[in-house]
């Protein structure tokens, strides 16, 4: 069984007046994102997001400007990405894992599931939630046309780590 996690493609990364705009760049990634969905659909594959969603006193604020707080219109998803009855995944740190349900919902579809990604930021919540999916041994594509960052030295950088030390495949 094949999972896609479609990571962060909200409107405080993806809208240029976003707060933390991820640039151009990520703007590129929306139609190849789009196809992903539709082929995972056509085929019956589950869809999930995985949704920044912070309370309006994070912590994560001292070191990042305050986004995507729960509730506001910065923490929605894209409506062109948004499927009907989608799976949602609310997060609050850098990893889908961390105090979320991400693990039980992908053990429901067996212990064969491979996990293919594409979202915001490479090298921030796409890293480190492949980074958990590997530590668990679950087979990880990640889309380079699929996948983005405001910093292309560090987007170049983690795609790197999660194909050689992580063990994800980039495709």
């Amino acid at each position: 069984m094949k999972i896609l996690l479609v990571i962060d493609m909200l409107k405080d990364f993806m809208d240029s007046e976003g707060v933390l705009y991820c640039g151009e760049d990520s703007e590129k990634i929306i139609p190849f994102i789009k196809n992903k969905i539709q082929e995972f659909q056509k085929d019956d594959a589950p869809v999930i997001y995985i949704a920044d969603s912070h309370q309006k006193h994070d912590e994560e604020f001292e070191m990042f400007p305050r986004h995507c707080v729960t509730g506001t219109e910065g923490a929605e998803i894209l409506e062109e990405l948004l499927m009907e009855d989608a799976l949602v995944v609310e997060k609050s740190r850098y990893s889908g894992f961390f105090n979320t349900n991400l693990e039980e919902l992908i053990n429901r579809y067996g212990k064969n599931v491979e996990v293919h990604v594409v979202g915001v930021c490479t090298n921030i919540c796409v890293m480190y939630t492949v980074e958990e999916l590997r530590n668990r041994d679950i087979k990880t594509y990640v889309y380079k046309d699929g996948v983005a960052s405001f910093d292309v030295k560090a987007h170049e950088f983690a795609l790197k780590q999660m194909e050689s030390v992580l063990g994800a495949e980039v495709v």
